[in-house]
């Protein structure tokens, strides 16, 4: 498994969207600058985004975009799975395939299984609002 851009950039948009959360629509243009993504293809995103009402976007002057729910209601491991597809380890894993024709015999079956699990309950225990926090404490060492 290997988190695309796509997956990556989505938390960045929303980690931005959240920390900018006290203006009503935000350009896409001002995330673009910020997170040093082409806009082009933060388009692409966002309209993903949009589509399943993550957020929600306005034309014209003044518009743009901003969360559609508050960020500790924004889930990361849901947000990876609909930009990415899957987090699925293995084919056999994914949901939407067809049972495996050695699923009898398979003997790496319920490792694969376990990893499955473990990547799924680590992804869904974090929020937008989880990653946005700049409160890092233990890290201000002071020499």
């Amino acid at each position: 498994m290997l988190i695309s851009t796509k997956g990556r950039y989505a938390l960045r948009v929303l980690i931005d969207m959240a920390e900018h959360s006290s203006q009503e629509y935000i350009k896409l243009s001002d995330i673009a600058d910020r997170q040093e993504i082409s806009e082009k293809y933060l388009e692409s995103i966002v309209r993903q985004l949009v589509v399943n009402k993550i957020v929600t976007g306005l034309r014209g002057k003044g518009g743009g975009y901003k969360l559609a729910k508050a960020p500790d209601e924004i889930n990361v491991g849901e947000i990876l799975r609909m930009m990415e597809g899957s987090l699925a380890p293995v084919a056999c894993m994914e949901e939407t395939n067809l049972p495996c024709p050695r699923v009898g015999e398979c003997r790496t079956r319920e490792f694969w299984r376990g990893l499955n699990d473990a990547i799924r309950r680590y992804t869904d225990s974090f929020t937008i609002a989880d990653l946005a926090r700049t409160d890092k404490t233990g890290y201000d060492y002071i020499i």
